[in-house]
């Protein structure tokens, strides 16, 4: 039977990035955290686990695994970057009463990554937000 981190330690190879314990205990936080956290919040969670844990080990693997195109960085509010995992180009909504960042998905050639160049300009990247109030926060 394979566990869980079994799965996240192939993930990491598969990669090219050995599997610390600091490494696949962030991405296996990543994984089932799914709400965008930033690096603080992956730090509090982790150092809860691992008391030896430092921020800077936190950031590095962040700055590893995005590099890697593992996890996907998202700058929303212009200082805080939220860390995700999965397909990149997709969208993302910013409730500005709660703070999540959740998912989206909006169908158009830019973000179906179906449009691969503009004028000539080959696109690499593509990142679209949207900012608002979650369903949660409107039912609150």
């Amino acid at each position: 039977m394979i566990t869980n981190m079994e799965q996240i330690k192939s993930q990491l190879e598969k990669q090219g990035i050995k599997p610390t314990y600091q490494r696949l205990r962030i991405l296996e936080f990543l994984i089932s955290a799914g709400n965008h956290p930033n690096a603080d919040t992956i730090y509090e969670n982790i150092a809860k686990v691992i008391p030896t844990m430092s921020r800077t080990t936190v950031y590095n693997t962040l700055s590893l695994f995005v590099e890697s195109a593992l996890v996907h960085g998202i700058t929303i509010t212009g200082a805080d970057v939220r860390y995700g995992i999965g397909e990149a180009n997709h969208h993302h909504f910013l409730c500005k009463k709660c703070g999540k960042i959740i998912d989206i998905e909006v169908h158009c050639p830019f973000a179906d990554g179906v449009t691969k160049e503009i004028n000539g300009h080959q696109i690499q990247e593509i990142h679209g937000y949207f900012k608002g109030i979650c369903k949660d926060c409107i039912q609150s």
